[in-house]
């Protein structure tokens, strides 16, 4: 028996480890693979100015120099030169007043006084309200 059991084993194959289960290897595709993004780069060190150049005669300077704009005095029959006549009038100019003459719609009117005239303009303004809830705007005297 000792002789049937070693010829037997002695005759078998030996049987190879059997691995995972691995799933086929795709074929590459026709694009491949899109190029690996690198790191940020570092901000390059600001160049220095160069040196300023020497100012030349003040005569060319002079024929080319243009005249200084008047910001109060606007072009004639322009849009500011509408609201600035309907606000100079005794009893000022009503939102729907000023609207209609314009063409331009409410909040851009109220923006238009506020900002223009107000501010940038440096005009009085004065905005009232009537018995009847219309607004009233004016310049102060």
């Amino acid at each position: 028996m000792k002789n049937a059991e070693a010829t037997t084993a002695e005759n078998t194959p030996a049987l190879a480890e059997q691995g995972a289960t691995v799933a086929p290897e795709k074929a590459s595709s026709k694009k491949g693979a899109p190029p690996k993004k690198s790191t940020p780069k570092a901000k390059k060190a600001t160049k220095r100015a160069a040196p300023k150049k020497v100012a030349k005669p003040a005569a060319k300077k002079a024929a080319k120099a243009k005249p200084a704009k008047e910001a109060a005095v606007p072009r004639e029959f322009s849009k500011k030169a509408i609201v600035l006549e309907l606000l100079h009038r005794p009893k000022g100019a009503t939102l729907a007043e000023l609207t209609e003459a314009t063409k331009w719609q409410a909040h851009s009117v109220r923006g238009f006084i506020s900002g223009t005239l107000s501010k940038k303009m440096d005009l009085p303004v004065v905005s009232a309200k009537r018995e009847d809830g219309s607004r009233v705007y004016s310049l102060a005297k």
